[in-house]
Parts: structure tokens; C-alpha cells; sequence
């Protein structure tokens, strides 16, 4: 039976689900905080420049074309999709990089030159980490976390030892030289936990960047959510800006809808791609089900602080993606997850999209992208964020041998506290939770309350975890959960 149904936030999983319950039948309302749509992944525009002011990594590009499929559709439908060759280059010091290319073949050429005997390893490495993509892209992240059994099939028990090693222990059983290894180890490191806490088997991530390959949807990653919004329109989806969700209504535990702006706006379903915990607290206290030091032990995602920097000229000596590792990445690590400060030394990670996309940069000018990984919930500070500028504008002058800070038109930065205004993101976090061994499927928070029926969840604080495939993958289960609960 149709119901109308209430959804909090546009981001990826938000839009997703709401795809999914029209096409079920469903009468979908869709309330965005801010001014645009797409939660994170929305854009900046300034003096013709363009920024995505969120994700900046396209991998993974069977999920979406997965999603798009579902409604008949194909991504191409909506964006065109560039493979970048290099992928990434990673700076190590002066004169001292290596470049990612766009195969596992050259790759392994790269890797056979740093360190002899290391291609046939890399092999090795990526036949196992392809396997684990096989069954967790294709089977388990499309599992809804209800319950333990999910994860209990052929195929993990066969693999149960990729549960309980780790991705760092399994690095450097295979490699010796620590660039190779600090390669290998960012994806996971840069997206949710240390390479020492996350299993084995999320060197899923590794075949995604080395078996897939990393692409750029022409205009940026909002692209995608342009596509998203344009595929929901069809589907009749209504969808609305400037709507901050004020409470959630409730009746006898149940969830009847939200009231927003001073209006209570009444529903069957309410369903949060919000945070998370930030949903929880638009109820009453009696009606949530997690606790805040429940919240606050549980290990999450880095933060970010963000600059959005207009070039008056083309840049030399980086790539579309540029990793600037010449400081310790254990160190920045602590700095992160065991001992949250400002670090002293950080990496950083720079995007010049206007190096592919031309409409990203008036022409002969650069658009780039800055993004120091930070712990959730220290302090914010313009002064500081003005002190970690200056760091990275040295760094990457001295590194890639070329003056930058007198060509510097603007620049905007976005951190801690503005995470939290933006987006009320718990600690300021950027990516959601992290993806340790007891923070994975059925260990996340629920996507349906356990206490008011009715309301449910999506995202990257639920299932099945942290980056933009799993939003799209959440939205998806949620849909299904929803639906099979009608």
C-alpha cells in the first residue's frame, strides 16, 4: 500500500532511497537543510571556478552504474565518465614522486622498479583483494545489518581469516620498501580507520584503485548528484531546499512526521539520511536508542579541513589527484585516531580537477582542492586553519618546485565547526564511522529504530559503512527494508 514518507538531508544514500520508494509506489518528500542539494557532495562556484566541496574520488563506477541500472537507466545518461591516466601521482619529497597509472600492469611495472620481486607480490595482493571485492561489492554490502547470520555464507567462511588479520599487517607481510606500503594503505587510512585497525578484507578498496581505476565525472562530482535529482524528479520525488528538520513528531512510539520551519508536516515514514545522531536528538531522550557515550566511543572517520583555492595560472608537476606524503603517515595517523591534535607534520591531499575538466577553471587558471585529514572534535580555529595554509602552500612550492602563493585569487576553507553547522555532523566528522572489525555490518547502528517504529536511517553512520558507493548501496537497503516492512 502507498505511504507517504518523509526523508531528512539530499546526500548520495538520501537520494537513493528516495529513487528506490517511488519506484516502489511510494509518495516521497525529500527536506535539505541547506540552500542546494546533495548533503556533502554539493559545490562551490566562484569568479569560474568550480569546486566539489565534498567527495573528489569517483571509484567503484559498478556501483553506480549498478544504481542507475535498477531504473533502466545508465550513467551516461546523466555524465560523462573520464578514466584518469595517471590516476594519482604521491609526492615523498623534492624530486621524489610516483606516479599511479591506470592498469595493474604499469602499476606493477612501477612498483617492480622501486622494489625487485614486488610486481608478482603486487599480483598476488590484487587477485586476493578482487576476490573480496567480488563478494562484498556483489553480496554482503547489499545485506541490511540485521542481523550476525548475514555475514555467515560460503564465500566469508572461506575467508574468515581476512576478518581477523589486517591490512597493514597483510602490506607488510608483502612489501618492505614504506612507500609501496603507504600506497597500499591510504585508501583505507584516508576513508575511515588505521591501516592497523581495519581487516584484511577491506582490501577491497585496494582493487577498486588498482583493478578499476579512478575516473572523474565531467563537471565535478555533483554531476552525479545532478543526476540523482533528475532521476528522482521523474519518479515523481518531490524535493525541497531551506528545510531544516526542527523535531521529529511521535505518537504512541511510532513516528508520524517532522515539523519544519514552525510547520508540522504529518507522514507514515520518516526516514533520516541525516546524521545519525544528530536524527536521535530531534526525539525525545526516552525515544532514542543510542546513548551520547555510546556515540562517543565508537571510533569514526577523520574530519577534514578543506580549502577551495583559485590559481591565476595552470600549475606544474601535479595531477588531477595529487598525495603529498612526505611526512610520517604513521604519526599523522596517532594524531587521528589515538591521540586527537592538530598534527604537527600532516599529509595532504591536493585536487586539481581543472587539469581534466575545463570547465572546472577559467581557461589558463587552476582550480585546486586542499583536504588535511583531522581528528573529529578538536578545536577550530580561523587562525588555525590560516597556520595550516601556510604549511601546505610551502610544502607544495618547495615539492613541486614552483612559487603558488603569489598566484593565489581566493581561497575558502571549511572544517570542524562548519562540518557540524552544515551538515550537524557528530564531532565535525567528515566520512561517518570508521570501518574497524567491530564497527562492520551488523555491529553498526540500525537501519530502523528499535524504538519508534516507523522512522528508519541511512548513510554513512549505518550499513554498510563510510564513502559514496556505500551511500548509494545504504539508500538501497533502507528502501528495501522499508518496503518489505509495508
Amino acid at each position: 500500500m502507498p505511504k507517504k514518507i518523509t526523508i531528512l538531508g539530499s546526500g548520495f544514500s538520501s537520494l537513493a532511497a528516495a529513487s528506490y520508494l517511488a519506484q516502489a509506489g511510494h509518495e516521497v518528500h525529500v527536506y535539505e537543510k541547506n540552500s542546494s542539494l546533495g548533503g556533502r557532495a554539493r559545490q562551490y562556484k566562484r569568479d569560474g571556478f568550480t569546486f566539489d566541496m565534498g567527495p573528489s574520488w569517483y571509484w567503484m563506477p559498478d556501483v553506480f552504474d549498478r544504481f542507475f541500472a535498477d531504473f533502466n537507466k545508465k550513467t551516461s545518461d546523466f555524465y560523462a565518465l573520464e578514466k584518469l591516466n595517471p590516476a594519482y601521482r604521491v609526492y615523498f619529497g623534492e624530486n621524489d614522486s610516483i606516479l599511479i597509472e591506470d592498469s595493474l600492469e604499469k602499476i606493477k611495472k612501477t612498483f617492480e622498479a622501486i622494489e625487485p620481486g614486488s610486481a608478482q607480490k603486487l599480483q598476488e595482493f590484487i587477485d586476493d583483494a578482487a576476490d573480496h571485492y567480488e563478494v562484498a561489492i556483489k553480496d554482503l554490502v547489499y545485506r541490511p545489518g540485521v542481523s550476525p547470520l548475514e555475514l555467515v555464507t560460503p564465500a566469508t567462511i572461506k575467508r574468515i581469516g581476512s576478518f581477523f588479520s589486517t591490512i597493514s599487517k597483510d602490506v607488510r607481510k608483502a612489501f618492505k620498501n614504506p612507500k609501496l606500503i603507504e600506497i597500499l594503505e591510504f585508501p583505507v587510512l584516508f576513508l575511515g580507520a588505521k591501516p592497523s585497525d581495519t581487516p584484511s578484507f577491506y582490501s577491497f578498496m585496494n582493487f577498486a584503485d588498482f583493478g578499476i581505476g579512478t575516473f572523474h565525472p565531467q563537471k565535478g562530482m555533483h554531476a552525479v548528484i545532478e543526476g540523482m535529482v533528475q532521476l528522482a524528479k521523474e519518479l515523481g520525488v518531490h524535493l525541497y531546499t531551506d528545510s531544516p528538520v526542527e523535531r521529529i513528531l511521535t505518537e504512541n512510539k511510532k513516528a508520524i512526521g517532522v515539523q519544519i520551519n514552525g510547520e508540522e508536516i504529518l507522514s507514515d515514514i520518516v526516514l533520516s539520511g541525516a546524521d545519525y545522531h544528530h536524527t536521535e536528538t530531534l526525539l525525545p531522550e526516552a525515544l532514542r536508542q543510542y546513548s551520547e557515550s555510546y556515540w562517543d566511543q565508537k571510533t569514526f572517520a577523520p574530519s577534514s579541513l578543506l580549502f577551495y583555492v583559485g590559481f591565476d595560472k595552470k600549475l606544474e608537476r601535479v595531477n588531477h589527484h595529487t598525495l603529498f606524503f612526505d611526512t610520517d603517515f604513521e604519526k599523522h595517523a596517532v594524531e587521528i585516531y589515538d591521540k586527537p591534535k592538530w598534527p604537527e607534520a600532516p599529509l595532504f591531499y591536493a585536487n586539481f580537477p581543472s587539469i581534466t575538466d575545463a570547465s572546472m577553471a577559467p581557461e589558463g587558471k587552476e582550480a585546486g582542492f586542499f583536504l588535511i585529514p583531522l581528528a573529529p572534535g578538536i578545536e577550530d580555529s580561523e587562525a588555525l586553519r590560516a597556520q595550516y595554509f601556510e604549511i601546505i602552500m610551502n610544502r607544495l612550492e618547495k615539492l613541486t618546485g614552483q612559487s603558488v602563493k603569489k598566484n593565489i585569487i581566493f581561497k575558502e576553507s571549511f572544517c570542524v565547526k562548519d562540518f557540524v553547522e552544515q551538515y550537524n555532523s557528530y564531532k565535525g566528522n567528515a566520512y561517518g564511522l570508521a570501518n574497524t572489525l567491530l564497527q562492520t555490518a551488523f555491529l553498526r547502528p540500525k537501519l530502523k529504530s528499535k524504538k519508534v517504529d516507523n522512522l528508519y536511517f541511512t548513510g554513512q553512520l549505518t550499513v554498510p559503512g563510510p564513502g559514496v558507493p556505500p551511500a548509494l548501496i545504504s539508500g538501497k537497503l533502507v528502501a528495501g527494508l522499508i518496503t518489505k516492512n509495508d
